[in-house]
């Protein structure tokens, strides 16, 4: 089988790429923890579609998770065709007040897993025609995040890394992207501890919106959905770093 890997496909913007994917007619593999929810989506894509979809538990906070998910590819006979990294989680509150191994495995997430997969991926995506990487990384990767340093720093990276490969890979027929997307309506900010935060409470885009610009836009080097989000970068890029970080820490005080 030839097909799409989404990591954190349980819910949220991870769902809503395997929603508007299956549509495509892609057939796709469905990565998280939450092994039972991956199950009742591919149950309702396989039914609603008619697409192939295989379901895998991995939990990338653990060093060893990308390699065991490639493996698991590579027993189930299935060809990776594009690969949307969207695992990731952020926490709030001052750096050192987190606990230390939670933010360490953010960044196992966030940032060490996602180049781990992708490095091990990409000889089987330079074998695929219209080939992809979508990697989602955040409107925070433009400026640093006072009581959110970590999650802001991982997602700078993850911006930095996919204009780089975009670079890298374009001539080998693999698109890299980087989605920006801002505030969302999923369980980001529950889990974040952010739904109190003046960023949250000024509005947010829905899943589908931001999946549908990010899907739009997969050739891109970077999409950022939204005329605020793109108001918000560009207000960013003219001002001085010192009110672009004091103005972050202001919106999730």
């Amino acid at each position: 089988m030839e097909a799409v890997v989404i990591t954190g496909a349980s819910a949220g913007i991870g769902e809503e790429f395997a929603r508007q994917l299956a549509v495509e007619g892609k057939h796709l593999v469905l990565v998280a923890r939450r092994l039972e929810r991956l199950e009742t989506l591919a149950a309702e894509l396989r039914e609603r579609h008619n697409i192939e979809v295989a379901c895998i538990d991995s939990d990338l906070a653990d060093p060893a998770a990308p390699e065991q998910l490639v493996q698991a590819l590579a027993d189930q006979q299935i060809t990776v065709t594009g690969l949307v990294n969207n695992a990731g989680f952020g926490d709030r509150g001052s750096f050192v007040d987190l606990d230390l191994k939670r933010q360490l495995d953010m960044i196992q997430v966030n940032v060490t897993s996602l180049v781990d997969l992708t490095w091990r991926l990409v000889p089987q995506l330079k074998q695929a025609s219209d080939a992809f990487v979508l990697n989602v990384a955040s409107t925070a990767a433009f400026q640093a995040g006072p009581n959110m340093a970590i999650y802001y720093a991982t997602k700078a990276f993850v911006l930095s890394f996919s204009e780089a490969l975009h670079e890298e890979l374009k001539k080998t027929g693999i698109a890299v992207s980087a989605l920006c997307p801002g505030a969302t309506a999923s369980e980001f900010a529950q889990e974040a501890n952010m739904t109190d935060t003046l960023l949250f409470k000024s509005g947010t885009m829905t899943p589908e919106a931001v999946v549908s610009k990010a899907l739009a836009g997969r050739r891109r080097a970077i999409v950022i959905p939204g005329l605020k989000n793109l108001i918000l970068v560009w207000l960013g890029k003219v001002s001085p770093r010192m009110i672009t970080r004091r103005l972050a820490g202001m919106l999730q005080a």
